[in-house]
């Protein structure tokens, strides 16, 4: 079955402009629960309830308002907000083109995929050939829904795929990460930890290997359930052997075989604990 576009318009650079499809990149399938009344099983609403008073409030009757100081809120209605808004001719604008590796992947955000609309194919064919071989991403603007979305358009194969891009304030920094004390890196540790990681090391990431185990496990109980069968509640895993020595954790890992859960090093007290006080 053929994807069905969720939107169109025009990738530019230059004097260049291609028009494109966008396409939904991936879909989610968590598993997702409804919430029943359990006197029938019939599904409840949500409503919204004023705070103050504890009165229901109709969503056709609320207004948007924004937080400027704790508690004072100053009301925007929706025409104010529709004056505030971009051009919405959802035109991707690239700006400059960079280094693929010179892109943090934090960074990104949504993935979409474009696709050439009627009349775009050799300039979408040219500017993805273009991009492999000089090792190029594409970075622009995205004209939608009254905002600028900041993009990255990268080739992937034949196609291009639309990554929307977070903004540079918006990105935490690890300025604000307490790492605890500075701590002294034996050579020896450093050469297990290399060991280890070629142990685990593969030519490439492969999606395949890898599966939702608990999405799984519920839509089998799922199944069980509508069959009629009992679900039985799976034993709990043993915990994880506690090494206070990291030496010894990094051994025996290299001991287990490639893929084994790793072993938990014990966290150790930066303090010593205070003397229990004597019963009375």
């Amino acid at each position: 079955m053929a994807a069905r576009a969720t939107s169109s318009g025009t990738l530019s650079f230059g004097l260049v402009s291609i028009p494109v499809k966008v396409y939904s990149a991936a879909r989610s399938k968590a598993v997702r629960f409804n919430m029943l009344d359990p006197s029938d099983h019939s599904r409840v609403k949500q409503q919204y309830v004023n705070a103050a008073s504890g009165e229901v409030v109709e969503r056709s009757d609320m207004v948007k308002g924004f937080e400027y100081s704790r508690g004072q809120y100053v009301v925007m209605d929706e025409a104010e907000l529709k004056a505030l808004e971009s051009k919405s001719d959802r035109a991707i604008e690239i700006e400059e083109f960079v280094p693929i590796d010179k892109v943090d992947p934090i960074y990104f955000e949504k993935s979409q995929l474009l696709g050439p609309d009627k009349g775009g194919a050799k300039a979408y064919r040219l500017l993805n050939e273009s991009m492999q071989r000089m090792g190029q991403v594409a970075i622009g603007r995205w004209n939608t829904r009254g905002r600028q979305q900041l993009v990255i358009v990268r080739p992937r194969g034949r196609g291009l795929v639309l990554h929307g891009l977070h903004y540079a304030d918006e990105v935490q920094s690890f300025d604000d990460i307490e790492f605890g004390d500075e701590v002294e890196l034996a050579t020896k540790e450093i050469e297990l930890a290399n060991q280890l990681i070629e142990q685990l090391s593969s030519e490439k990431f492969d999606p395949e290997k890898y599966e939702d185990g608990y999405r799984q496990a519920v839509l089998e109980a799922v199944d069980r359930k509508v069959a009629g069968e009992e679900v039985v509640v799976a034993p709990k895993t043993e915990a994880r052997e506690q090494i206070v020595d990291l030496m010894a954790a990094l051994k025996k890992s290299l001991d287990g075989p490639k893929g084994a859960a790793p072993v938990k090093v014990k966290k150790t007290a930066r303090k010593k604990a205070a003397p229990r006080r004597k019963k009375a």
